[in-house]
């Protein structure tokens, strides 16, 4: 069952809402026929915008890092789901490396680590958790502030020929990576022909795309529109690719304010095709990378030529120091979800292809829109009352159960062109960059 998220609500989707519950049937066949052609990854996070006249997808996060986050008493949804995956991969499995991040100082992340670690063992699989950081030699327990522990272990090579990755004394069956590959593949992760590696190398940022992400995203959501006879713009956020960018040389001015632009122009079109009175904006973002680095609002073309030398360093690098060379241009998609007096928008987690929980993403210091994965942004954990595959279509379609329903479709059809997206780069060697 896919969980429902509760929470006070704005922003009427009610054409939309209606439409998903008059197609409830259509969409449940349609997600479970298209799942038995395309894997799930084991887990994904989705972040979320609901502009009150639509509802899409801005990004989708492979290596999902808030599981502490989410509501506690859920925990068993997560086990449940956690146990299909493990299934599908390995029936037989026992044992798991977990290996997380390298941020052995921010300690809400780790107490991610923690909570990720606590779900596979209630599932049966015995977890220990590895580290790719070369100053820890041994064993070393690390206080959390919620009052736990959580050991790190140096990760080596075992078994003949070094073929497997393990620790002493303990010869895991699969790696579960919680680290994204930002800086590439280490080489102790490469080669490892006999173990299964979940997610898959490629599907770390060395490799990743977003604007590939969302050009499968646009499939599925243009396939599923046309059997809900909706326009997908509803539900698509449009974008552009800008791929040979400089920032420090200002090289690429041209080609990024000549994207900005032309997507401005269509996005107007809608606006005046929907009778929607608002300034057109788009975000520019780095295709690679995640932790809300390598962003800006943009709302004429103008604001990306002559950038000062602030705006461009801030532009230039991504997490790992990951020089910036290729941007998506994304139809920026407003926000009317607020929280204790603060700009808010809902992030689902999924493993498998279940939803397991979610949380508010909320900043203060932010408006509705800008990207809210910055400073001074805190997480609101969602209650669930009912499934998100249970909207009630005796209630209003922005009941509740309803609005929610909505999110479980959008937030698995992301799923599901992550799905597609790994399938296309499974071919390319996971050290490569397209």
């Amino acid at each position: 069952m896919v969980p429902h998220l509760t929470t006070a609500l704005t922003g009427p989707l009610l054409a939309l809402e209606k439409r998903f519950l008059e197609a409830e049937t259509t969409i449940e066949q349609w997600l479970r026929s298209n799942w038995l052609d395309h894997a799930p990854p084991f887990y994904a996070s989705v972040d979320l915008r609901n502009a009150g006249y639509k509802l899409a997808p801005v990004d989708t996060n492979l290596f999902p890092g808030g599981f502490n986050n989410l509501n506690a008493k859920f925990l068993p949804l997560c086990v449940q789901a956690a146990a299909a995956a493990i299934e599908k991969v390995c029936p037989e499995a026992k044992r798991f490396l977990l290996i997380p991040e390298n941020h052995t100082r921010n300690q809400y992340y780790l107490m991610n680590v923690a909570r990720l670690a606590l779900l596979l063992r209630h599932a049966g699989i015995e977890v220990r958790v590895g580290t790719l950081l070369p100053e820890i030699t041994r064993p070393t327990v690390l206080d959390l502030p919620n009052g736990e522990q959580l050991t790190l272990e140096p990760v080596k090579r075992i078994g003949a020929g070094g073929r497997r990755l393990g620790l002493d004394g303990f010869d895991p069956c699969s790696i579960l990576l919680n680290n994204d590959l930002s800086g590439g593949v280490p080489e102790i992760l490469r080669g490892l022909d006999d173990q299964f590696v979940l997610p898959p190398l490629h599907a770390g940022w060395h490799v990743r795309r977003k604007s590939r992400h969302f050009r499968a995203y646009q499939e599925v959501a243009n396939d599923l529109a046309r059997e809900l006879q909706i326009d997908p713009w509803l539900i698509n956020p449009e974008y552009e690719v800008c791929g040979k960018i400089n920032f420090q040389e200002r090289a690429g001015e041209e080609c990024l304010a000549s994207n900005v632009d032309t997507l401005l122009y269509r996005i107007r079109a809608k606006y005046k095709e929907y009778g929607i009175d608002r300034q057109p904006f788009v975000i520019v973002k780095a295709d690679a990378g995640t932790y809300g680095m390598g962003i800006m609002t943009v709302k004429d073309a103008s604001e990306v030529k002559d950038l000062n030398r602030k705006q461009r360093n801030k532009m230039a690098v991504v997490k790992e120091g990951m020089a910036v060379t290729e941007v998506i241009i994304q139809e920026g998609v407003p926000t009317v979800e607020t929280v204790d007096a603060g700009t808010a928008e809902p992030v689902v987690y999924m493993i498998d292809h279940y939803v397991v929980g979610g949380f508010y993403r909320v900043n203060t210091q932010r408006g509705i829109d800008e990207n809210l994965n910055a400073p001074g942004m805190h997480f609101k954990p969602l209650d669930f009352e009912t499934g998100c595959t249970l909207p009630d279509a005796t209630l209003a379609p922005d009941a509740a159960p309803n609005r929610f329903y909505a999110y479980g479709v959008v937030a698995r059809l992301a799923l599901l062109a992550a799905a597609i997206e790994l399938e296309e780069t499974a071919t390319a060697a996971p050290e490569e960059t397209p």
